[in-house]
């Protein structure tokens, strides 16, 4: 479906770009290519990419809230929170000036857990009656440099990365010096208390735990289009070890955020970098992974199974960022886009 009525003046008051978009009326649709068999089972055929949203300058952090039937993202230069409703179509303003929040989640209570970039740089929960309580804001002593992407583990602990990408500049947040040393993943204990469990990744993103949760994968990137995904360990007492390189984008693409199904595939916020688009259509992408299309094309969501290998790819306008299953069976696949959100049924689950 195009966006709902109601987010035209909406764009217009924020000033932000819409993007017009047309869905394929035929079936299958081909911007779901299938990369290996095993990538065909989660294919429906009368399933197509819809955008159900636009109007946003960078759509981020999508976050699915299962009792109400809506997904909460955020669209970060814009300060705000947007909401997506699944019963009428519409989206609207969440939450306004919203400390240029980025990665959200919804814990097993029904809250929502965000990262904020702005002078705040802080982890804040919205209790059920709308207060807001802080979370984690420093470290040591030293301010947290910004809260990116977060996640939430069945035993109510907060995990989350912390980047330097929120005060780098103004646009997604402000411009700061960082305090930590290194850019670490937290765990935010059911105590409050605040650990670092990985501090040696350049600029740690996109976070997500296998199925059993007995692995937690985590995007490094290195200040190049080059970002890769580690596997870690995770033990009883909350620490990781055994550290493990599972992707490689092997300077084909970016890897932003991502997400784990019930069968431990890796859903990926996926875009193409200018040094692909001067490649012929037969190098990159096309090479590495069997895509179809020129290399300048191929933005979207990359699968890839729990050994690392791609198996499918979701063509899309616009360079994905994020993305989250939603939907009463959680088998809708929400993709935050650049300017808009895509939506998209699929015969597979989210893990959580």
């Amino acid at each position: 479906m195009a966006a709902g009525s109601g987010l035209t003046a909406l764009s217009a008051a924020a000033g932000a770009q819409s993007f017009a978009f047309r869905a394929n009326q035929r079936y299958p649709d081909p911007a779901v290519q299938i990369l290996d068999p095993s990538f065909a089972k989660y294919r429906i055929y009368s399933s197509t990419v819809e955008q159900v949203a636009t109007g946003m300058r960078w759509a981020e952090g999508p976050a699915y809230h299962a009792k109400g039937g809506y997904l909460l993202f955020s669209d970060i230069p814009n300060n705000r929170i947007m909401k997506f409703d699944e019963a009428t179509g519409k989206t609207s303003v969440y939450r306004d000036k919203a400390n240029y929040a980025n990665g959200n989640a919804i814990d097993r209570q029904g809250r929502l857990i965000t990262c904020e970039h702005s002078v705040t740089r802080r982890v804040t929960r919205t209790e059920l009656n709308g207060k807001i309580t802080v979370l984690a804001d420093s470290f040591e002593g030293k301010r947290l440099n910004a809260p990116n992407d977060i996640v939430v583990k069945s035993d109510d602990s907060i995990w989350f990365t912390d980047p330097l990408f929120g005060i780098n500049g103004e646009w997604e947040g402000s411009r700061a010096k960082p305090e930590q040393a290194t850019t670490n993943v937290y765990r935010i204990g059911t105590d409050g208390k605040l650990t670092a469990v990985i501090t040696e990744l350049v600029n740690p993103n996109g976070l997500a735990f296998s199925p059993d949760e007995k692995k937690l994968y985590v995007v490094e990137w290195k200040g190049t289009p080059n970002r890769s995904i580690w596997s870690f360990d995770v033990n009883v007492d909350g620490s990781v070890s055994n550290k493990t390189k599972l992707i490689d984008a092997a300077d084909q693409g970016a890897l932003d955020g991502f997400k784990v199904d019930r069968d431990g595939n890796l859903w990926c916020g996926w875009g193409s970098n200018g040094a692909l688009q001067a490649e012929p259509t037969d190098m990159g992408l096309r090479k590495v992974f069997g895509l179809k299309g020129k290399s300048e094309d191929l933005d979207g969501v990359m699968v890839f199974n729990p050994q690392g290998k791609a198996i499918g790819f979701i063509q899309l306008p616009e360079r994905c960022a994020n993305l989250a299953f939603g939907g009463p069976k959680r088998n809708r696949l929400y993709m935050t886009s650049s300017h808009s959100v895509y939506a998209l049924y699929v015969e597979s689950h989210g893990a959580v």
